[in-house]
C-alpha cells in the first residue's frame, strides 16, 4: 500500500498523475488523501483567512489555495487516481469538527510560517499582520462563550493497482 497524506497539493499536476510502471509499483491498494479548502464547507479556517486577506490585498488572491490546488475536489482527485492506472477508485470526504477555545487559539496556527497562508502572513509587515488578524476576527463565527467551531474537510481517495 502507498499512502500520500496531504502532499498532492504540492506536486505539480503533470507529475502527480503520471502512471509509473515497473518493479517498484506492485499490485495492491494505494491511497491518496488531500485537504479540501476550496469550496464552501471545506477547510473553513483557511477559507476565512483568504477571504480576509483578499479583502485587504487583492493581490493575495493568486496565493489562495482555492486557486492553487485544483486537486482538492472529488472529480479531479478521482481523475488523477484513474490516470495513474488505479482501478476501483473511490473518493469520499472526511469531516473533522475543529473547536478553538478563543480567537487567539484560532490565530495561533497561522504563526508557524509553514503553508501558503502562514507564509503569506509572515511576508506582511507587522501592521499588515495586525490588519489581517482583525479582519479575520471579524469574519469567523465567535460563539457567546468566545469559542469558534469550524469544520475541516479532507478528501480521501483510494484505488487498487491492477494485477498484471
Amino acid at each position: 500500500m502507498a499512502i500520500s497524506g496531504l502532499v498532492l497539493n504540492f506536486v505539480p499536476c503533470s507529475r502527480a498523475g503520471r502512471r509509473r510502471d515497473g518493479p517498484h509499483r506492485a499490485p495492491g491498494r494505494h491511497a491518496r488523501r488531500v485537504p479540501l479548502g476550496l469550496h464552501p464547507g471545506g477547510m473553513e479556517l483557511i477559507r476565512y483567512f483568504w477571504e480576509a486577506a483578499v479583502s485587504l490585498d487583492e493581490g493575495s488572491r493568486e496565493l489562495d489555495e482555492a486557486l492553487r490546488f485544483p486537486l482538492c475536489a472529488p472529480g479531479p482527485l478521482d481523475e488523477l487516481l484513474r490516470a495513474a492506472g488505479l482501478a476501483d477508485v473511490e473518493v469520499d470526504e472526511i469531516n473533522i469538527p475543529t473547536r478553538f477555545r478563543d480567537f487567539d487559539d484560532c490565530w495561533a496556527p497561522f504563526l508557524g510560517g509553514q503553508g501558503p497562508a502562514q507564509s503569506y502572513l509572515a511576508s506582511l509587515p507587522p501592521k499588515g499582520q495586525d490588519a489581517l488578524r482583525e479582519r479575520l476576527r471579524a469574519r469567523v463565527p465567535i460563539e457567546a462563550d468566545g469559542s469558534i467551531a469550524l469544520t475541516a474537510r479532507a478528501w480521501n481517495g483510494r484505488g487498487r493497482r491492477p494485477t498484471r
